[in-house]
């Protein structure tokens, strides 16, 4: 009986040791796993200028070194940081390496636009170049013949499309865009139910530069409103740049006070929000963004009275062609023209613009835009040359 306690004993003890070596083999497998990290929030990002942490990517999917050179500088709540956005989320993705150059947009600046260009497809250190805009096509085209192996993108300009084989360019149907604005305000101006609305139906349009692109808005936002309202008035002004509130300001200011417009459309870059300055200064207006949501953008004074934006969506655009490439399609020396069915253009349809806007005015928004998509509404484009001519005789014709 006692050999068989003291064999009992034993198994039981045995037992006992191959249990606790199973929980200590448990604890030491959780323990091996990946500690977790924390990643650094946005707002502790490296300065521009400078490749900034990703996150890894996941296996077998390419991560791309990207350099994004600005001709101006962020901070202008539209175009630049539409794009600057895109790439951060990219970024953020793990999906690619990122350095962002502020060249600056004055003349003593541009001095030095091809110099940076040059210089950073010299140091071979990037897989995609990226600019933007019709005041960089010149020098991208210089540097790209000389760097034939680099890729270059360069988004919202078509100049030398074809011409070198290591070039995408990206554009807009910013005409289309133009439309849909265009029958929105033509539809909200006459609504005086609506604080600082009064009934002269007489819009206003800030445009940057008088040139092909700013007038394909320009052109789709005056068949718009024509579309909603024959007799509809706009008047047109150029800045001159997209840096310059002031003069904005000015301008709208006359448009407010001179020609009862009450509705101000900013297609300027970081200038045409000075538009937005003078609607609050008079009390008399209200505004329409471009390019990025400028109600999240602006101040809180500044976003209570934009009505709503449209967007170019420079960043989603981009995002797009990167998706593309990861499914196996390029589309080097070539132009991709990107529209509503695409996502690269549209308008912001919540916040104000669910407030303010009646039944009425979202029904024939979001009839302008089906139209848009299923062909019965064809728009102009000023980037043809019938379009160039249509732009100069109907901005005369409707100026109050």
């Amino acid at each position: 009986m006692k050999k068989f306690i003291a064999l009992l004993l034993a198994v039981v003890m045995v037992l006992g040791l191959v249990a606790c070596a199973s929980g200590t083999k448990d604890a030491a497998e959780k323990d091996t796993a990946a500690p977790a990290t924390d990643a650094p929030a946005a707002d502790d990002a490296p300065a521009t200028d400078a490749p900034a942490a990703e996150t890894p990517a996941a296996e077998g999917t390419k991560v791309y070194n990207v350099a994004y050179l600005v001709n101006g500088n962020l901070g202008d709540k539209s175009f630049f940081d539409s794009a600057e956005a895109g790439l951060e989320t990219l970024r953020d993705d793990g999906r690619i390496t990122l350095r962002t150059i502020e060249m600056g947009g004055t003349e003593e600046d541009q001095a030095a636009w091809q110099s940076n260009l040059d210089e950073v497809a010299a140091s071979e250190e990037y897989d995609i170049i990226i600019c933007g805009t019709y005041q960089m096509p010149d020098y991208l085209q210089a540097v790209a013949t000389k760097y034939p192996d680099q890729k270059f993108i360069i988004f919202d300009d078509n100049t030398h499309v074809g011409e070198n084989s290591n070039v995408l360019n990206i554009t807009y149907k910013q005409n289309d865009l133009g439309f849909i604005v265009g029958v929105f305000a033509a539809n909200m101006t006459v609504d005086t139910n609506i604080a600082n609305m009064n009934s002269d139906a007489v819009l206003g349009f800030v445009g940057g530069i008088d040139s092909p692109v700013i007038n394909d808005f320009l052109l789709g936002y005056i068949e718009g409103a024509q579309y909603a309202n024959p007799d509809i008035k706009i008047d047109t002004r150029y800045t001159g740049n997209y840096i310059d509130t002031a003069i904005a300001k000015e301008y709208a200011l006359s448009m407010i006070n001179d020609n009862k417009c009450d509705i101000i459309w900013g297609v300027a870059g970081n200038s045409g929000n000075g538009a937005a300055e003078a609607a609050l200064e008079t009390g008399k207006a209200w505004f329409i963004g471009v390019d990025s949501d400028q109600e999240l953008t602006f101040s809180s004074d500044l976003a209570a009275l934009t009505l709503t934006s449209g967007l170019k969506n420079i960043g989603n655009s981009i995002i797009w062609i990167f998706d593309q490439w990861d499914a196996g399609k390029t589309y080097w020396g070539s132009e991709v023209q990107l529209g509503l069915a695409e996502g690269g253009v549209g308008i912001v349809t919540d916040k104000n613009y669910d407030k303010y806007a009646s039944a009425d005015v979202k029904a024939a928004v979001d009839a302008a835009i089906a139209g848009i998509l299923d062909g019965s509404i064809v728009v102009d484009s000023a980037l043809t040359e019938a379009g160039a001519a249509k732009v100069a005789e109907l901005r005369e014709a409707v100026r109050p």
